[in-house]
């Protein structure tokens, strides 16, 4: 029997893999904890677990995720993010679990204009992202058997996204206003979710950093747009840039993600976001 943990499973993210597992093989068993049942912040607790459990994976989906929250919380988002992820790859080292660790672009600061590769850089622009870098390097000083997965504008039918809370404005207001000078690509968290199982399926040991997003290219407008599209909901949708809709946190302009490494290492095709967009929204409708 091959046990994995999955961490931070009432997120939309972990939502998703307890969706996907209830017809996995049976050789494998699936342990959803939430961030209250679990807490990955707590050495000894999961110290504890981790002694009293034989764990083969631990996929990490708990995350402080509040991107303007985080810059009046920085010891919040350290405290899960940075000393989290250093907790959990402290501990699967020491017990030989692989940890599959989810991070994000905004590591990046979004000067390029080409996609950003593993190589780039990090340059992060606010406390979140300097919190998910830190638990990156983090895990790369502790842990030998891991993947860190930078992912890109995650939505889903669960959760808090981008997605449902553009179907929910719909409902409600006859026009809203979108930034369209932040450029990146909309993941559906399903496909990241059947990318990080497949590497389970597979027992791949290439470890290391990877990106995965879906393809193609969008701004935040582009994305509500066809939201607004698929949905079938009326409203007037108008273009803003940046400076005129201000937030606490810096968000990079630019944070395509290159996928070469990821589809090359895993042998995996990439939905479009489009095509992905129309399967999350019928879902969500049919829901």
């Amino acid at each position: 029997m091959i046990n994995v943990l999955v961490t931070g499973s009432n997120g939309q993210l972990g939502m998703n893999f307890q969706n996907l597992t209830t017809d996995f093989s049976e050789e494998y068993s699936f342990e959803f904890k939430s961030s209250k049942e679990l807490d990955i912040s707590n050495f000894n607790s999961l110290s504890s677990y981790f002694d009293t459990n034989t764990i083969d994976y631990c996929i990490n989906c708990a995350a402080y995720t509040n991107v303007d929250e985080a810059e009046d919380e920085e010891f919040k988002a350290i405290l899960i993010n940075s000393e989290g992820a250093k907790f959990l790859a402290q501990i699967c080292e020491k017990v030989g679990a692989t940890l599959i660790h989810i991070s994000t672009d905004f590591v990046f600061d979004g000067i390029k204009s080409i996609p950003y590769s593993e190589d780039d850089s990090p340059n992060p622009q606010n406390k979140y992202a300097l919190s998910k870098y830190k638990g990156e390097l983090a895990i790369q000083k502790h842990s030998r058997k891991h993947f860190i997965i930078r992912t890109s504008w995650l939505y889903s039918e669960f959760g808090n996204n981008f997605m449902k809370t553009m179907i929910n404005i719909s409902n409600s207001k006859k026009k809203i206003h979108v930034v369209s000078d932040q450029i990146g690509t909309p993941t559906y968290a399903r496909d990241l979710a059947e990318t990080v199982l497949r590497i389970i399926k597979n027992n791949y040991t290439n470890y290391g950093l990877y990106h995965y997003s879906n393809e193609g290219v969008a701004s935040w407008y582009d994305f509500a747009q066809t939201i607004f599209e698929e949905y079938k909901c009326d409203i007037d949708l108008f273009p803003i840039n940046s400076e005129s809709y201000s937030t606490k946190a810096k968000r990079p302009y630019f944070s395509v993600l290159d996928k070469s490494k990821i589809k090359e290492a895993f042998r995996i095709e990439i939905p479009h976001w489009r095509t992905s967009l129309k399967t999350a929204v019928r879902n969500y409708i049919n829901h």
